[in-house]
């Protein structure tokens, strides 16, 4: 199962509780699990057999299609991924006090290399031509705010945002604000 799913699935049933009022341990009452397991799904810990799924699909009270339906759609998207910041996922990795991880992405890509590096674009800095590259890009806006086209659509993204795309698209863009832009930039080969 690809890691994308898992996340969503968890993630989709914590939701679904939560937004119900339910607590852990009723939902694992109403399954007949642990609350332990419960717990480890919603933190994307562990994968449930399809049994379980099913059971707490339905101690949630839904139906398993539309369960599943906007679940389709995460990955039928459009080849360009946009996340605002905000939009950040917070999990609990460890129990270390003054840690806090946030999820910013993930995506199965067979790659094998991968270039990490940060971009500074100095003010009004632009490419002009349309360029492209033989890898998956993800950028991540440290500083700033730029202006991003990519074949014909144009984005614009701000301290915080994430931008996740084929390299191989045509792609440029500028540094649109009023001091020096700074991506931190992972290419996916």
């Amino acid at each position: 199962m690809n890691e994308e799913l898992i996340l969503l699935l968890g993630d989709k049933i914590k939701s679904k509780r939560t937004g119900k009022n339910i607590t852990l341990e009723q939902l694992a009452t109403k399954a007949g699990v642990t609350k332990g397991l419960i717990s480890q799904i919603e933190n994307n810990r562990t994968v449930p057999s399809l049994p379980v799924l099913f059971n707490i699909i339905h101690s949630l009270d839904e139906d398993l299609k539309t369960f599943f339906e906007d679940m389709h759609d995460s990955f039928n998207s459009s080849h360009i991924l946009i996340i605002r910041k905000g939009q950040e996922k917070l999990f609990a990795k460890e129990t270390a006090k003054g840690f806090s991880y946030k999820r910013i992405l993930t995506r199965t890509i067979t790659s094998q290399a991968a270039d990490v590096v940060l971009l500074e674009l100095k003010k009004n800095a632009v490419r002009t031509k349309m360029m492209s590259t033989d890898a998956f890009e993800c950028k991540y806006i440290l500083k700033g705010s730029i202006e991003y086209t990519i074949e014909k659509e144009t984005f614009t993204l701000h301290e915080g945002d994430t931008l996740f795309f084929n390299g191989r698209a045509p792609h440029r863009l500028r540094n649109i604000g009023d001091t020096e832009a700074l991506l931190l930039v992972v290419y996916l080969f």
